[in-house]
């Protein structure tokens, strides 16, 4: 009952919740989710114990709870610092804007080659009889290194989403999730 409290709390289908379950029955729980990766997409795990090690390890993503054993850490890809389910919702919302983040740097440094190397190669050189000097493209390159630098440093000004108890929301009760 508790389980199923606690995702109706954050937002997981009651479909997916699966209580008091042995390891190796967890094990096979998660390999019947990973079969169908076009209708359950990623897994993710939450666990904190010896016996969710295993399954920590099988999981597409597997989260340890930061007061749980020290297998269950090193056996998952993440380990919380705090045992807070509101915690497993923020670091997945932080992975989704670290990988916009890389996303855009891409298509940024991307973009950003696309029109400098053909410059610095002299493209422009029979319509305006000018070169880029050498050290101009040079320092070019590096600023494009250092804006790419810049907009990762950004991550640093990452705030949890709305409605979870970090940024002053209730959904329900933080106590629920403790």
């Amino acid at each position: 009952e508790t389980a199923k409290t606690v995702a109706r709390v954050v937002g997981i289908d009651q479909g997916y919740v699966h209580a008091r379950a042995l390891p190796d029955g967890k094990v096979e729980i998660l390999k019947t989710y990973l079969a169908a990766p076009e209708e359950h997409g990623a897994v993710a795990f939450v666990g904190d114990g010896v016996n969710d090690a295993a399954v920590l390890a099988v999981a597409t993503v597997g989260i340890a709870m930061g007061s749980g054993s020290l297998i269950a850490s090193e056996s998952a890809g993440v380990t919380l610092l705090r045992s807070n389910l509101w915690d497993v919702v923020v670091a997945l919302d932080l992975a989704k804007a670290s990988l916009r983040r890389i996303r855009m740097n891409y298509l940024w440094a991307l973009l950003y080659n696309c029109l400098a190397i053909p410059i610095a190669a002299g493209v422009l050189y029979p319509a305006f009889q000018r070169r880029l000097p050498p050290y101009l493209a040079a320092v070019a390159m590096a600023l494009s290194s250092v804006s790419v630098v810049l907009s990762s440093l950004a991550l640093g000004r990452y705030r949890p989403p709305a409605g979870t108890p970090l940024r002053g929301g209730t959904p329900n009760s933080n106590e629920d999730c403790e």
